[in-house]
C-alpha cells in the first residue's frame, strides 16, 4: 500500500513537471516568436520630403503591428549612387529585408543582387528596381491609369485645346518615364488631337531646380497652356512659380501631390485637380509584404492573395506586382478631407 501511495505521488509529480514544462514551452515559443521580429531597411529615393516621411510612417505602423523594426535613411538628394551606399550598409548590419524607391533601376541592380544573394529579400516600391533585382514591386496604381489620369485632368482643366509641357523628375525615375510614355499614348486619342506637348523637363525632385524649370517653361513657351507634373516636389515647386508670377488661370496644373501641401492652391483656386494616393498606406503595404516574404506566407507568384492588415486581402499580379490603390483625386469640393 505504501508503494502504491510513493508510485501516485511520483505520478503526480511527473504530471505536474510536464504541465509546467508545456507552459514554459509554449512561452518560451511566444517570447521567440516576438523576439525574431525581422529587420527592415526602407531607402527611399531620398530623404527630406514628406511623401517618403509619410511612407516611413505606414511602414513603421505596420513594423509594430508585425513586431518587426524598421530603419528608414537614404540619401538627401534623388542619387542611385547614394543609394548603393544604404543598401551596402544593410547588407553589412544583416537586415534581413530591403525596401527600396529606386532612383535608377538598374544602377542599383547590381547591390540589390549583391543583398539578395547574402539572403536578404528585396522589395521594391514607388520606382521599381530592375525585375531580376527584387523578389516583388509594390506599385502605385497601374502605370496605364495614372498617366491617363493626368492627361484627363489637364485636359479637361484647359478645354481640351493648346500646348502642355510636362515637369518630371530625374530623366533615370523608371516610375516617371513610364507614366510619361502613356501620357504620350493618350494625348494621341482623338479627345485630344487638339493638345500638344511641346517639351519634357526634369526638376530632379529638387525644389529649387523644379521651380527654375517651371519659370523657364514660362518664359520659353508664352503660349503654353498647361504643365502636368507627375511628382509631389515638382508639382508643389510649379504652383508656388504660378502663384508668385500670377500667371493662375493663365496657365492651369496638375499632376501628383500631396493634400498637405497642395491644400492652398487647390482651395485658392490656382490648381483645379492634383491626384494622389495615401502615401502612408504605400509604406505599410509594402512592409507588410516584405513580413510575409521573410516568414515564408507570401510568394511572388501571379494569384498569391495575403492579408496586409487594415488594407485587407491583396493580390499578387503579372510581374510580381502589388497594386496598391486607384488614384485620389483631389478638388476644392474634397481636399479638405485628406490629411497626409
Amino acid at each position: 500500500m505504501k508503494h502504491k501511495k510513493v508510485a501516485a505521488l511520483i505520478g503526480l509529480v511527473v504530471a505536474a513537471v510536464t504541465v509546467l514544462g508545456l507552459t514554459a514551452g509554449i512561452g518560451n515559443a511566444r517570447t521567440s516568436k516576438t523576439a525574431a521580429g525581422y529587420k527592415v531597411y526602407l531607402i527611399p529615393k531620398f530623404i527630406g520630403v514628406p511623401v517618403f516621411t509619410q511612407n516611413s510612417i505606414g511602414a513603421k505602423l505596420a513594423a509594430k503591428e508585425l513586431g518587426d523594426t524598421v530603419t528608414y535613411n537614404g540619401p538627401t538628394t534623388a542619387s542611385a549612387t547614394g543609394q548603393v551606399q544604404f543598401i551596402n550598409t544593410a547588407i553589412q548590419q544583416g537586415y534581413n529585408a530591403i525596401i527600396i524607391s529606386a532612383d535608377d533601376p538598374n544602377a542599383v541592380a547590381p547591390a540589390l543582387k549583391r543583398a539578395a544573394a547574402k539572403g536578404i529579400k528585396v522589395i521594391s516600391y514607388d520606382g521599381d528596381a530592375a525585375p531580376d533585382a527584387r523578389y516583388i514591386y509594390v506599385s502605385p496604381p497601374d502605370a496605364a491609369s495614372i498617366g491617363a489620369a493626368q492627361v484627363e485632368w489637364i485636359g479637361s482643366s484647359i478645354g481640351y485645346k493648346g500646348d502642355i509641357a510636362i515637369l518630371s523628375a530625374a530623366p533615370t525615375a523608371a516610375n516617371q518615364n513610364t507614366w510619361i510614355k502613356y501620357m504620350k499614348a493618350t494625348l494621341k486619342l482623338p479627345k485630344y488631337k487638339n493638345m500638344q506637348l511641346v517639351t519634357t523637363v526634369y526638376g530632379n525632385d529638387d525644389d529649387t531646380t523644379s521651380a527654375q524649370k517651371m519659370q523657364a517653361l514660362l518664359q520659353a513657351y508664352p503660349n503654353l497652356k498647361g504643365v502636368i507634373s507627375p511628382t509631389t516636389v515638382g508639382v508643389a515647386a510649379a504652383a508656388r512659380v504660378l502663384t508668385q508670377q500670377k500667371e493662375c488661370g493663365k496657365v492651369q496644373l496638375t499632376g501628383l501631390g500631396l493634400p498637405s501641401q497642395m491644400r492652398t492652391y487647390v482651395k485658392s483656386g490656382c490648381v483645379k485637380k492634383v491626384g494622389l494616393w495615401s502615401e502612408t498606406d504605400f509604406g505599410y503595404l509594402a512592409e507588410y509584404v516584405a513580413h510575409d516574404v521573410l516568414a515564408g506566407t507570401l510568394t511572388n507568384a501571379a494569384g498569391t492573395s495575403f492579408k496586409a492588415g487594415h488594407l485587407g486581402t491583396r493580390t499578387v499580379g503579372p510581374g510580381h506586382m502589388v497594386i496598391l490603390s486607384q488614384p485620389i483625386v483631389f478638388t476644392k469640393a474634397n481636399i479638405d478631407q485628406y490629411h497626409f
